[in-house]
Order: structure tokens, then C-alpha cells, then sequence
């Protein structure tokens, strides 16, 4: 089974990262999802009402990522973390994307809880996942650009497994090669904060949340934490 590790300078320079590890395994993503329609109906219906708003720049949560950004080297404002980028897109179209039913979920719970998420079809990753500093010659093909090839800058955080990486700028894009897909049946779901002492109840919140809206569609999920304390976990 693949192993996520938290390299000891990440775990450094980011003490109190917190990241939780969903997993499903015997995922079913065709079909409907009733779950994760409702879910979607109803943020954006508060959204509409004028009752909730997604967590903006302003916001601890999206602004401690921002500053983390600047650490490596990486504008935040023209290369957004994940949430931010998604909660600014909900909020001008008042809608998220429907891509398929596995990302839907993780989608809406990301701009519920202001938390960045993120998946990987476990059965492309090669190897062990590690977040850890790129050092510059590692290769990237952006998710829906799978003639693409990019390089990550040195410093920058990235998720790689042995063949490439798999997420640039920490959390801002996901590769194409482990894209979740409606065929995918093995998958980690990936939720993170960059303050567990403060926001690890939303985290918390944010991985029952998702576990439940994949459990009726999967033969199993279970909940694995990673950080400083737990820097490696076999899924």
C-alpha cells in the first residue's frame, strides 16, 4: 500500500501542519452521489440567500497559506492556494464546477471548512508520496494539460511520488497522471491546515464530513493523520 511521508524540512519550517489522509477504497464514482448533490445545492443556495460567504485572503485560514506561499518563493495572488482560488470562482459565478462525483465532494467540503483538498488515484501513484522542497529537476504535467510539462522552482513544496510531482505549489494544482476520475476506485483524499492548534476541530469537521459523503459510494474508508508528530502513513 503507498506510504505519504512529511519530509523533516516541511515539518520544520510548517510546525503545525496538520494534514488528514481520507481513503476509499471499492469506490463506485459512477451513478449519482444524492449526498454530495444536496451538499452542493445547499452551499450554494446559502450563498445566494446572502447567509454564507466563502473564506477570502482576509480570512486566518487562507491568509496563513498565502504567507506560506511567499516562504517558497510563490506569488499567492497569481497562483492561489487550492480553497482560494475555488472560493473566489464559487463566489463571482455563485456555483462550483460538477466534474464527477469523488471531486465534487471534496470540492464542497474544501470551500465549506476554508480548507484546501486534493486527491490522488493511488492506483497511478508509483512508490511512496512525499511533500517535501522540489529541487528544480523534477517534471509536472498540469491536470487537464497531459502534453504539458513543467518544472517545479527549488524551495518550492510540492507532493511527488518516484516518477514525478504530483501537486504544485503544495495545494494549488494536481497533476494529470493521478487525476481522479469517475473510474477511479481507490483514492486518498487529501484536507490541510497550516494551524492544527487552531483550526484542527475544522479539520476534523472537514474529514467526517467528506467520509461521509464517500462511504455510502465505497466498500471502505478510514481517516489517517500526518504531521510533525506522525511524519509517515501507509494507506
Amino acid at each position: 500500500m503507498p506510504a505519504f511521508h512529511l519530509s523533516p524540512a516541511v515539518a520544520e519550517a510548517f510546525p503545525d501542519t496538520l494534514i488528514v489522509l481520507v481513503t476509499a477504497t471499492g469506490l463506485r464514482g459512477h451513478g449519482p452521489w444524492p449526498g454530495t448533490t444536496a451538499a452542493l445545492a445547499d452551499l450554494e443556495q446559502r450563498l445566494a440567500d446572502g447567509g454564507w460567504q466563502p473564506a477570502d485572503e482576509t480570512d486566518p485560514r487562507i491568509e496563513a497559506w498565502h504567507t506560506a506561499y511567499r516562504s517558497f518563493g510563490t506569488n499567492p495572488r497569481r497562483i492561489r492556494p487550492s480553497v482560494d482560488a475555488l472560493g473566489r470562482r464559487l463566489a463571482k459565478k455563485g456555483a462550483l464546477p460538477r466534474i464527477n462525483p469523488a471531486v465534487d465532494s471534496y470540492n464542497v467540503v474544501s470551500v465549506r471548512h476554508g480548507l484546501p483538498a486534493g486527491a490522488f488515484d493511488l492506483d497511478r501513484v508509483t512508490g511512496e508520496v512525499v511533500i517535501r522542497r522540489a529541487d528544480g529537476t523534477e517534471s509536472f504535467t498540469p491536470l487537464g494539460e497531459p502534453d504539458t510539462t513543467e518544472h517545479p522552482k527549488p524551495g518550492e513544496i510540492v507532493y511527488a511520488d518516484t516518477t514525478d510531482v504530483l501537486t504544485r505549489h503544495w495545494n494549488h494544482r494536481d497533476a494529470h497522471r493521478t487525476r481522479v476520475t469517475e473510474d477511479s476506485t481507490r483514492v486518498a483524499f487529501i484536507l490541510e491546515t497550516l494551524h492544527a492548534a487552531r483550526d484542527g476541530h475544522l479539520l476534523t469537521s472537514a474529514a467526517g464530513e467528506l467520509q461521509g459523503l464517500l462511504a455510502p459510494h465505497a466498500e471502505r474508508t478510514a481517516v489517517h493523520h500526518l504531521g510533525p508528530a506522525q511524519p509517515r502513513v501507509t494507506v
